[in-house]
């Protein structure tokens, strides 16, 4: 095969960029890999690869580390004397262990005998300079032999390929090629070998034409490693095709196309393989059965991986012995939930590696033991002294993110830092989220702007860390950073962003990534339909959120509609989550419980009692009705509606009550003045109270007004800690303000850790109530310094403080001043709160000029609160007038009819007074009666 012709020598060439010589064969300095003292890219027989959160062993091509080991060789040349056998024999048992050292020696011992010019210690000493990771020399060898054979040329190749330098090892094939070198199939594998990690399916298919040209497919080492080549550059079909034309078909063979399915995602196909092999006479071997299991872990068909793991045994494969089955049949148990059963195959090993290792800490951080987890990781290091690696590490950190552990997750990222494994991206990503779920942000960033190198899950991470953690115009910022570096935006990206659209403010920037998400193709995305219409609601750009809604309505799932309906009303949007559900019935007639939980949740702040008790009647025909979630609901909504009774029926006839069912029928009781039965149910709590139980028996304990009560509550959350929530100290704040107590209401407020809105809302209502206004706008220009934003009702809560201390003038300034240089919308009761600070001054007209003035017809409240000021002052003129108003709106409302009495009695007009009382008592109309509360002790 000296001369080829011209058509599979121009074949050959593959990159016109290749130089025709090589100098010395020494390549130029750009094909070197930057750090050669890298792992082997094939340093053993099987290695194993993460599917999901498993671990499962696969098959590599025949071009393995010992890949020169298994080719054909030359016969080695007869020595004239005995030394010249020894020097080889010598040069051979350096190959199996070579260390920098022993080479050199050896190296000069062949030289100072004259044998470098023999072929078989020559090659023997280009492998021993490419295995201690000195390529350079393998080079210099390489080049300085005249008569090149096909062996040495596989040997300089196999070299190039182990120190991961595949590009270069085509080139010298190229090389080869063009000086008519004779090449064999061993010659092709090793091309092969190289092109696949290359993932170059083009070449691979120039190579695979000339190995068919030249008659070399009946080898089977070649046509395995094409099976194997075509599966790793995701071309399945070819793969499959190279199969079933091998006719002796080994279990390399099997194994090669078992793995390359289960590697492209067609784990059905790897069963579907593995069970023609098993129904052959040579059966599978540990390979074939690891590959399979893992298919099984894949499918979640963990009865079919039980059953292999039985044919396992069958054939003697014992399980503690044979590392890639042990591997595999942990993560198969793990993943299953029986993480017992993976446990006792852990335990019987005798010998345990690094994947070992990984396979039982993911096992427990799977089944979410992180006890477990940890006291592996720690024997691992200490007791078996492995130490961790990247997957190590990957399997850990998400268990430390999940349970917000940041103590566990500094000592992990000081780890790295020790290991100066700085350059593992996915070990960096996870820590950046890790940092996020635990709510440090600024140490997540800080991480982001030191790593030298960032990759496309890094600004995915970070990006959706800024969405979730509240910072959303930094997200915004980042986003658009990353867009003008011209990277390109994955389905991630996109849904990392949309959370950071989350006010009106937002929308122009949220319709910004919607068209991003048309012009990249993801339009039939249904998921990320689902988070733009959840984006358009919290936007409060509802039209675009139901347009979406109906174009997709015929195909949506229930996740969709539940986006829809939990959207409206998280967001407030109540009456809108009840038509969804409503089109949701006529289109689909699907639902599930999150959808009871949130319809529920919408008719109980609408205090829609009759609609509330046909979605009682709806969950109870389901299997929805038993569950916890939706009795919780339940409780909740009749509580809302005032219907305490078939809030405790609901409650008692719960099968099972969990602290949230506890928690919503004590605020059921706090809410509707049941404040007494709440703390004596509180009493019967058979669970450990959390942050949310507290907050309500402190509310019920405000209502009271006994501060006895209140104060143990407080001495019992400084044991428990829960003192340190934010939401907490503000009921506490609340608690000690409305028991008289300002004094201690303030030293709480100012040794809070964390300063909530809330907390600032409850000590601003707290002055204004204790007649410090000046004080509660103090307070008010300190929370907007502090960078907080204040709400709706923090503006109640000022305007409230304004009005019983006479600050009309500052009262109306910020009325005035709320959306424009505070972004919040006044509503009705702002404006209740502006006529009440009016009146209370005794300007009528001003207040009455006021709400005529109102751009929306003003709610029967507003009237009221100037009602009751023309009580106060006397003035029946222009309380007759309102009262005409507010009999024609609530006619039913014995308040009014009284308040106008009282003007009556007040200025002496005792007929009208006596005409309206006889009013009153024609139309049934009755007052609820007041009550009082004194605290006789502990009984």
């Amino acid at each position: 095969m000296k001369k080829l012709s011209n058509y599979a020598y121009k074949a050959l060439l593959f990159c016109s960029s290749l130089p025709n010589k090589f100098s010395q064969h020494i390549p130029p300095f750009q094909f070197f890999s930057p750090n050669l003292s890298q792992k082997p890219l094939f340093p053993i027989y099987h290695f194993f690869i993460t599917h999901g959160n498993t671990q499962v062993c696969g098959y590599t091509s025949p071009a393995t580390h010992q890949l020169f080991d298994k080719m054909p060789h030359r016969r080695v040349q007869d020595f004239k004397n005995v030394e010249g056998h020894e020097i080889f024999e010598l040069v051979n048992i350096v190959k199996e262990n070579p260390d920098i050292l022993t080479a050199s020696q050896v190296h000069a011992l062949v030289l100072k005998v004259g044998m470098l010019a023999h072929l078989p210690i020559i090659t023997t000493l280009l492998i021993i300079y490419s295995r201690i990771r000195n390529l350079i020399s393998s080079l210099v060898l390489f080049g300085e032999i005249i008569d090149k054979d096909v062996v040495t040329w596989n040997a300089i190749m196999t070299a190039c390929i182990e120190n991961n330098i595949f590009g270069y090892a085509v080139s010298i094939f190229a090389e080869m090629m063009n000086e008519g070198e004779q090449f064999d199939s061993a010659t092709l594998v090793i091309v092969i070998s190289a092109l696949s990690n290359m993932r170059d399916l083009r070449k691979g298919l120039v190579v695979h034409c000339l190995s068919m040209k030249m008659g070399m497919l009946s080898d089977s080492i070649l046509g395995n490693a094409l099976i194997d080549f075509y599966a790793k550059c995701g071309n399945l079909s070819l793969s499959e095709c190279v199969f079933l034309e091998i006719e002796c078909k080994d279990v390399v063979s099997w194994n090669s196309v078992i793995s390359g399915c289960l590697n492209n995602g067609h784990a059905e196909k790897s069963l579907l393989y593995f069970k023609q092999l098993a129904g052959l006479v040579k059966g599978g071997d540990t390979v074939s059965l690891s590959s399979a299991i893992a298919a099984s872990s894949c499918l979640d068909e963990f009865g079919c991986g039980q059953a292999i793991h039985g044919c396992v045994i069958k054939l003697g494969y014992e399980e503690s012995c044979r590392l890639s089955v042990a591997n595999s049949l942990i993560s198969l148990y793990s993943q299953s939930g029986d993480i017992d059963a993976a446990e006792y195959i852990f335990d019987k090993m005798e010998y345990k590696d690094i994947i070992t290792w990984n396979s039982m800490i993911s096992g427990f951080a799977l089944n979410g033991k992180i006890g477990e987890a940890f006291d592996d990781l720690h024997e691992m290091q200490f007791t078996r002294t492995i130490e961790p690696d990247a997957v190590t590490l990957l399997s850990i950190i998400p268990l430390v993110a999940e349970f917000t552990l940041l103590r566990e997750g500094k000592a992990i990222h000081g780890f790295t830092i020790r290991r100066e494994m700085g350059a593992e991206l996915p070990v960096m990503n996870a820590l950046m989220d890790m940092y996020f779920n635990c709510t440090r942000a600024k140490d997540a960033e800080n991480l982001f702007l030191n790593m030298s190198k960032k990759d496309l899950v890094s600004w995915n991470t970070i990006i959706s860390g800024y969405s979730q953690n509240g910072r959303c115009r930094e997200a915004q910022s980042l986003f658009k950073k990353f867009r003008s570096g011209n990277s390109k935006c994955s389905l991630s990206t996109l849904l990392g962003i949309l959370p950071a659209c989350d006010s009106p403010n937002s929308v122009q920037f949220g319709k910004l990534i919607h068209s991003w998400e048309v012009k990249l193709g993801f339009v039939n995305n249904i998921i990320l339909v689902n988070s733009l219409m959840y984006m358009y609601i919290s936007c409060g750009d509802l039209v675009a959120s139901f347009k979406l809604l109906e174009e997709i309505a015929y195909n949506a799932d229930v996740v969709s509609w539940n986006t829809v309906i939990s959207g409206c009303t998280q967001n407030g949007h109540f009456w809108e989550a009840l038509n969804a559900f409503k089109l949701m019935r006529l289109k689909s007639n699907i639902h599930d419980t999150i959808t009871l939980v949130n319809i529920i949740s919408a008719c109980g702040n609408l205090e829609l009692t009759y609609e509330g008790k046909s979605i009682h009647a709806l969950a109870l025909k389901t299997s929805a009705g038993q569950d916890i979630r939706v009795q919780n609901a339940l409780i909740s909504m009749y509580g809302k509606s005032s219907d305490v009774e078939n809030a405790r029926s609901g409650f008692e006839l719960c099968f099972y009550h969990n602290l949230c069912s506890w928690n919503c029928m004590i605020s059921t009781l706090a809410q509707n003045k049941n404040s007494k039965e709440a703390i004596e149910l509180f009493r019967l709590l058979e669970f450990e109270p959390d942050e949310i139980t507290m907050a309500t028996v402190l509310s019920a304990c405000r209502q009271l007004g006994i501060i006895r009560y209140g104060k143990q509550i407080h001495a019992h959350l400084i044991r428990s800690g829960f003192y340190k929530n934010a939401f907490v100290s503000a009921a506490l704040v609340d608690m000690y303000s409305s028991c008289g107590r300002l004094d201690i209401a303030h030293q709480v407020f100012q040794s809070s850790e964390e300063i909530s809105l809330a907390a600032w809302n409850s000590m601003i209502s707290a002055c204004g109530f204790h007649s410090n206004g000046q004080k509660a706008i103090d307070i008010f220009h300190e929370m907007i310094y502090s960078g907080l934003t204040p709400s709706k009702v923090t503006f109640i809560n000022l305007l409230t403080a304004c009005s019983h201390t006479g600050l009309v003038d500052q009262g109306f300034w910020y009325y005035n001043h709320m959306l424009d240089e505070f972004g919040v919308q006044p509503s009705t009761e702002h404006q209740v709160c502006v006529v009440d600070m009016l009146g209370r001054s005794g300007r009528l007209h001003e207040a009455y000029n006021f709400i005529k003035e109102l751009p929306r017809p003003p709610d029967p409240g507003i009237w009221g609160a100037l009602l009751s000021a023309c009580n106060y002052h006397g003035d029946l003129q222009l309380g007759k007038e309102v009262a005409n108003i507010l009999f024609s709106l609530e006619p039913e409302n014995v308040g009014y009819h009284l308040a106008l009495s009282n003007i009556y009695v007040a200025t002496g007009s005792w007929n009208e007074a006596g005409e309206l009382r006889d009013i009153v008592h024609r139309k049934g109309l009755k007052k609820s009666a007041a009550y009082s509360i004194i605290d006789v002790g502990s009984s």
